[in-house]
């Protein structure tokens, strides 16, 4: 099953609950093909539900659980650098929780490999981010595994194929990931998780510093509202695309860059999409701009799928739309869980009017977002 093949009309993140179990087990033996029996068992789900309900998160797609992050807190004190995966667990009881450690140790995070390439794991991974400086925690750490290394084993030491990686002349699908959202190796570790024969059965562990980290500062509820969000604003060169193709490619140029700065939102400017008039330079005015509008629903999926993959807020700005035979001018709100908002320009200018005869909306419009209302 190709990912091109799927419609995504729907991304949720949200914590665990035992009626996601299958879904859940279904997700686990696809992602760890690889490793026999690798999945959890429905009494260790329950347990970490019971123990530590805000530390295990899931994500969905179109209604669908296709991957989670699970996590415990522990004293890190208590076991230091050198660990397995086995002791850091309590042989897989999770008796190691200290709701007063100061560490949110991450147990798994695995995404369904039909939905991979939509970047769902590094909205698992700011969560968790997100969750450790909800509860005042001073970092995340865990070990990950190296599944391309058992291809190198013969000619690179694993620290020798750490620093490949870290300089990216390898690529493993998890170190990589895993470098990228800004986690650090601090040792490899050996024996950490056996049965991995991908990875030899050696582990890197990794760290993320919470720089927000309070010693004496009460802990807090996860999910507490953002105070302040990061929005990107695109300047736009007008000139000359030959087709939808090429605009998209310039729109996913600046999504890239802008969701790399961990933006809440991405704006592009009005009639962004007005180089794709040119083909029609040989019709009227009016001809050519309703020969434009039929541009507009693509773009708005196109757009759709990008805040999807991309993790971020879009709005369009405002392009010509046809609808009951009255030419409109419309953008649209393209939000990251998949769903979208039209908006109609409501001041349509003397030119537009004029020369296209274009007409305004009569609505303002709020919509609701991750970040609050706009």
């Amino acid at each position: 099953m190709e990912i091109e093949e799927k419609t995504v009309s729907k991304v949720e993140l949200r914590n665990l609950e035992m009626a996601d179990y299958l879904q859940l087990k279904e997700a686990m033996i696809q992602a760890y093909s690889g490793m026999e029996g690798a999945h959890w068992h429905e009494d260790h789900i329950q347990k970490l539900l019971d123990i530590f309900p805000e530390g295990q998160l899931c994500i969905l797609v179109n209604g669908q659980v296709v991957g989670s992050a699970l996590a415990i807190i522990i004293d890190y004190e208590e076991f230091g650098n050198n660990h397995t995966y086995k002791q850091i667990t309590g042989n897989y009881s999770f008796e190691t929780h200290d709701e007063e450690g100061d560490v949110l140790y991450g147990i798994d995070v695995f995404i369904h490999p039909d939905y991979r390439g939509l970047r769902l794991g590094r909205r698992l991974y700011d969560a968790r981010k997100e969750l450790c400086e909800s509860l005042n925690l001073r970092a995340i750490i865990f070990g990950g595994r190296i599944p391309k290394y058992k291809d190198y084993a013969k000619e690179l030491s694993p620290k020798e194929y750490i620093e490949k990686v870290r300089l990216r002349e390898i690529y493993d699908p998890t170190l990589t990931f895993q470098l990228s959202n800004g986690f650090y190796p601090i040792r490899v570790l050996k024996g950490y998780l056996p049965g991995d024969k991908e990875s030899l059965e050696y582990a890197v562990l990794l760290q993320w510093n919470n720089i927000y980290y309070e010693p004496e500062e009460k802990k807090r509820l996860v999910n507490t509202d953002k105070t302040v969000i990061r929005l990107g604003l695109v300047q736009w060169q007008m000139r000359r695309m030959d087709d939808l193709d090429a605009l998209c490619e310039q729109m996913e140029f600046f999504i890239d860059a802008v969701s790399d700065y961990k933006s809440d939102f991405v704006m592009f400017p009005e009639f962004f999409n007005a180089p794709l008039m040119a083909q029609y330079n040989h019709l009227p005015e009016p001809d050519a701009i309703r020969a434009l509008a039929q541009f507009t629903e693509p773009l708005r999926q196109r757009a759709l799928e990008m805040a999807v993959s991309y993790n971020i807020n879009i709005i369009l700005g405002s392009m010509p739309f046809i609808e009951d035979q009255s030419l409109l001018n419309v953008g649209y709100l393209c939000r990251r869980d998949g769903t979208w908002e039209r908006y109609d320009k409501i001041h349509i200018t003397p030119s537009e009017a004029k020369a296209w005869g274009m007409v305004g909306g009569d609505i303002i419009k709020v919509f609701d977002t991750d970040c609050g209302k706009i």
